[in-house]
């Protein structure tokens, strides 16, 4: 009988933090819901926006590194911007910090870090990894989403992910 009491104890302080998790979680979401408009700094930049997977099998460009060093990853909220417009997110350079950007499309918005550079296919001037990109296109069928608008962020203590 201890031993029953001992688990549903152990389980219910498990639920419990988990609970407590996600509810932090959801405010950290919240505080971004206003900071994002208020913090946008740069002036929007529309084009189109495509994704792209260096370690793609066959793919064309680049390799597992980005251009600011980290390791190329499709599983976190980043993206390449255009190579011309490298100079509106601070350069992108090897070793400096992330810089951040809201991207918007069809009702959506995305806090990504932008940390890689590309000559990307004229008229677009983002390359989202395939996380952000699924949030815009689940499935992955479009390959390329117009009248996107990108906005670099001032500072660097933005958490990437959706915004509300």
């Amino acid at each position: 009988m201890m031993v029953f009491r001992s688990s549903a104890a152990i389980c219910g302080a498990v639920i419990l933090l988990g609970m407590s998790d996600t509810v932090a979680r959801s405010q950290i979401v919240a505080v971004h819901s206003t900071a994002v408009v208020n913090d946008a700094s740069g002036d929007a930049i529309v084009g189109a926006a495509s994704t792209y997977n260096p370690l793609r099998s066959g793919w064309r460009e680049g390799g597992p590194d980005t251009a600011s060093g980290e390791r190329y990853d499709p599983s976190v909220w980043a993206a390449a911007i255009k190579t011309s417009l490298r100079q509106n997110f601070g350069g992108v350079q090897y070793g400096a910090r992330p810089k951040f950007a809201l991207v918007e499309a069809a009702g959506k918005k995305v806090i990504v870090k932008i940390n890689d550079v590309g000559p990307l296919t004229p008229g677009r001037i983002i390359d989202l990894n395939e996380r952000a990109m699924r949030h815009f296109d689940p499935d992955l069928q479009l390959g390329v989403i117009y009248n996107v608008s990108v906005r670099p962020l001032s500072g660097d203590y933005w958490i990437p992910g959706p915004a509300s």
